[in-house]
């Protein structure tokens, strides 16, 4: 049995949560058990999600339809991040969006007005709603100068009935089209990162990165110097871990395993 004193002794956790947390709108299994001990425990957490599609509001009235009362200043999402680092970069303060409502909130709060006519950025995060016609123009904007930002690189998400295309999915016909590489905001981009560490008010090796993917969340969490542990309730295997040249501190069945 592996020794989890160490793990169980950091005083904050970063979390995933499609593939950690739950599944579309099934919460998964030790979830609750391990929210009850972070707060028993008095740890600091965050809920971190390269999804964009919906606002930390929303993501905390989703959870408390499946039984857990999370408060919402516990969710970042890459929606944020994106709409942060645009504030930062813009001059134009003028954006092509293909995503959901997350995503524009969050791009209007910052200031980012929703621009289809000469937009500085396009940016593209997950939707339910892809047309032809919302890539054609995507394509003329990145080819007469805007920017390509992706709010996450994810090619694929769980969900309930089973795997789904994610952002970098979605964003990868405008790159093709048009020959450019975009920008993406979400984990592992280290930006992310830093603004999770300093939300919980922690320093990386305090703090422990959990996630259900190689390639964003461990890879975000040995980049940050953080420790890691890779949950076998989403899209990695036991096997997962041998294609890359990093490994996470830990591999677990699911969250649950955590607490004691």
């Amino acid at each position: 049995m592996v020794d989890l004193s160490e793990l169980r002794d950091k005083k904050g956790f970063i979390c995933d949560m499609d593939g950690v947390i739950y599944h579309g709108n099934r919460l998964l299994e030790g979830v609750k058990e391990f929210v009850e001990w972070l707060i028993r425990e008095d740890k600091r957490f965050l809920f971190l999600t390269n999804a964009s599609e919906r606002s930390p509001k929303e993501l905390k009235q989703k959870l408390e339809r499946m039984g857990l009362e999370i408060p919402e200043e516990n969710f970042y999402t890459s929606a944020l991040a994106t709409a942060k680092f645009l504030k930062k970069q813009t001059q134009k303060n003028s954006a092509y969006v293909i995503g959901e409502a997350g995503l524009t909130n969050a791009l209007y709060e910052a200031g980012i007005s929703i621009n289809d006519v000469d937009p500085e950025y396009v940016v593209v995060g997950e939707t339910r709603n892809l047309s032809y016609d919302s890539y054609v123009r995507a394509v003329q904007f990145v080819l007469a100068g805007a920017k390509l930002i992706g709010t996450n690189p994810d090619i694929n998400a769980p969900g309930e009935n089973g795997i789904m295309p994610a952002c970098g999915a979605m964003i990868s016909p405008v790159e093709v089209a048009t020959g450019k590489k975009a920008y993406f905001v979400g984990k592992p981009n280290p930006l992310m990162m830093r603004t999770g560490l300093k939300m919980l008010g922690l320093h990386a090796q305090d703090a422990v990165m959990v996630g259900d993917r190689m390639d964003t969340d461990i890879v975000a969490g040995v980049e940050s110097g953080m420790e890691t542990v890779l949950v076998l309730s989403g899209v990695s295997t036991e096997k997962t871990p041998n294609n890359f040249p990093y490994r996470p501190g830990y591999i677990l069945n699911g969250v649950g395993d955590i607490a004691p």
